[in-house]
């Protein structure tokens, strides 16, 4: 059962469940559009198909809030914003080691299409973020971080090469052990409703997990 944060005749605000995909790929494995997509059929009875805008999305490991659009209209005027860096996402990530001060990191990132992971590189793309420090504990760090772009596994990447990588991340962290659920959390999107303008923001609590629950006592 897919957590329903809010819906109106325009838009569908959700909180993605992790180790799913934000949409359907070659592994045919379900994701979350067709999920919601059946949701919105079921619900309303509709017949045919369901219309259902994917304005951004998360990688399959990561969980958090998402928004959908219910009109191609609302989609393309939440797309709109996405670009011109109206639409606000915030994270939550447990870092492995302590890293004691806030900071801004800017790299270009390349995608490896055959590999589906990301590297520095001068022939990438711009990723840029910021992050502060909310808490150290027992060799972990806690950081809320400001997505300022959207480039492919940006934040695992970046942190990952300044010698910070996050728990449990298989692809960018060395120490990565068999079974560990990597923490990156999409906690809060503010962007401004498509047909009313209203400033929208929806805010997540952290995941009662581990490493999250080091930081909850």
């Amino acid at each position: 059962m897919i957590n329903i944060l809010y819906e109106d005749n325009h838009l569908l605000v959700v909180e993605k469940p992790v180790n799913i995909l934000t949409q359907s790929d070659n592994t045919k494995d379900k994701d979350l559009l067709t999920l919601l997509k059946s949701y919105l059929k079921e619900k309303y009875q509709k017949p045919g198909n369901v219309y259902l805008g994917l304005v951004h999305r998360l990688d399959r490991v990561v969980g958090g809030v998402m928004v959908f659009a219910k009109t191609s209209k609302c989609a393309s005027r939440l797309s709109k914003q996405v670009q011109e860096h109206a639409f606000k996402k915030k994270y939550y990530a447990v870092l492995c080691g302590n890293l004691k001060t806030n900071g801004h990191l800017e790299n270009y990132l390349l995608k490896d299409e055959k590999t589906n992971t990301s590297y520095v590189s001068d022939k990438g793309k711009l990723a840029i973020l910021d992050y502060e420090i909310v808490a150290n504990k027992e060799n972990y760090t806690l950081v809320k971080i400001n997505l300022q772009t959207g480039r492919h596994h940006q934040i695992r990447v970046q942190f990952s090469n300044i010698g910070y990588p996050l728990y449990g991340d298989a692809r960018y962290n060395k120490n990565y052990k068999v079974g560990e659920q990597i923490a990156l959390f999409a906690s809060q999107i503010t962007f401004f409703h498509p047909i009313t303008n209203e400033e929208l923001t929806f805010i997540l609590p952290l995941p009662k997990r581990f490493p999250y629950t080091l930081f909850n006592e």
